[in-house]
Order: C-alpha cells, then sequence, then structure tokens
C-alpha cells in the first residue's frame, strides 16, 4: 500500500504542473491568431457580398404624378390642364378674409358637416352628400385658390364634391 501512495502523489503533481502551465497561456495549448491579437477599432470590419453596396435601384425614380400637399396653404395656381374646372376656382380677396367666407357658406348650406378646420392651413374637413373630402383655400397671386381634394391631396371626385365647390363660386361671386 505504501508503494502506491507515492505514485498517486506523483500523478496528482504531474497532472497539476500540466493544468498551471496550459492555464498560463503557454504556446503550445493556445492557436494564435493575429487578427484577434490587435484591438478591436483596428480589426478589419468584414461585410457579407451582399451587403456591401447600398440598394439604389430606384433611387433616381420620379412619381408619376407630381402631388402637392394637402396643408400648403401658399403655391402657385395649378394649371388648367391638371385640375378640372368643376373642383376650384379662383377668387379675389384675401385668403383669410376668403377662407372665413367659405366657413359662413359652409354653415349655411344645408347637408354639409364640417368635421374639423384649420385656418393657418386652410382646409375645411367636409362631409357632404355622403362623401367627405377637404376644401382648400391657398394664397394665389391673383388672391385665393378654393379647390375641394380627397386625402392624398388630389382633386376630388364625384358629384357631391363637384356640387358643393359650384355652390361656393356662385356664392363667393368668382368668375
Amino acid at each position: 500500500m505504501r508503494h502506491s501512495a507515492p505514485s498517486i502523489r506523483f500523478l496528482a503533481v504531474a497532472a497539476l504542473a500540466v493544468a498551471v502551465l496550459a492555464a498560463s497561456g503557454c504556446s503550445w495549448f493556445r492557436k494564435g491568431n493575429d487578427l484577434y491579437a490587435q484591438s478591436p477599432e483596428n480589426r478589419p470590419l468584414e461585410v457579407p457580398p451582399d451587403l456591401n453596396l447600398p440598394d439604389t435601384a430606384g433611387a433616381m425614380k420620379l412619381p408619376g404624378d407630381a402631388t402637392q400637399s394637402v396643408s400648403r396653404s401658399s403655391m402657385a395656381a395649378p394649371a388648367a390642364s391638371t385640375v378640372p374646372d368643376n373642383t376650384g376656382f379662383t377668387v379675389q380677396g384675401d385668403r383669410d378674409a376668403v377662407f372665413d367666407k367659405i366657413g359662413e357658406v359652409l354653415a349655411s348650406t344645408e347637408g354639409v358637416t364640417i368635421a374639423s378646420k384649420a385656418q393657418i392651413l386652410g382646409t375645411y374637413d367636409v362631409d357632404y352628400e355622403g362623401s367627405q373630402f377637404l376644401l382648400r383655400v391657398t394664397k394665389v397671386q391673383a388672391g385665393a385658390y378654393v379647390s375641394a381634394v380627397d386625402p392624398r391631396g388630389m382633386p376630388a371626385s364625384g358629384e357631391a364634391p363637384v356640387k358643393l365647390v359650384a355652390a361656393l363660386k356662385a356664392a363667393l361671386g368668382a368668375g
């Protein structure tokens, strides 16, 4: 039994020595990579091939229709070829004064519900004969341009917007 005790002690010391050498960073037990030896800021960035250039497929694509924002309150009058005559008209006067007159006419017109109005934007959100659309008043060189537009800012289509714009045109005495 005495003979086995020194051999166990020797094996334990040898195992401890191997563990210390392995943990101490002996070059026999580690693999070196020069990229990882550098600081993280200096390492090269690897980018997958399909992500190294931006997608420029639609970069210079122009929209088919040049649309105007509904909220613009000052712009040039639309060309006669882009807007049918029955969805807008020009009236002489200050934009704010015309906006107020339109409010009075809308309040006295039967069947018109004003959902909201924004004088700073020059818009009335109206519901008339089952159609919802915006009445927009914009400042132009000749006075104010009054038009009916849909939520996208395009001329409103349908019988109700045309009928209400005609009534406003007659009430404001626009030619």
